[in-house]
């Protein structure tokens, strides 16, 4: 994830301490590995199908980002 300890004890916090039915898990490892969460879960995942232009790749290239894949 590439946070420290004390970034992930207050994210466990952050999410235990709102008030929900459900935590809805869109990162893409197993967050419960990490952060005990005390609320129901469900893991989600994303996927993005582009149409048209621009494509994310023309997007992030104005900020000089790159892609590790190309798409």
């Amino acid at each position: 994830m590439g946070y420290g300890q004390k970034q992930i004890e207050e994210l466990g916090e952050t999410i235990n301490n709102t008030s929900c039915d459900l935590v809805i898990v869109a990162t893409p490892i197993d967050l419960q590995r990490v952060v005990e969460i005390r609320c129901p879960t469900q893991r989600v995942r994303c996927e993005l199908q582009e149409i048209g232009q621009p494509t994310l790749k023309d997007v992030l290239a104005k900020f000089g980002q790159s892609l590790s894949r190309s798409s």
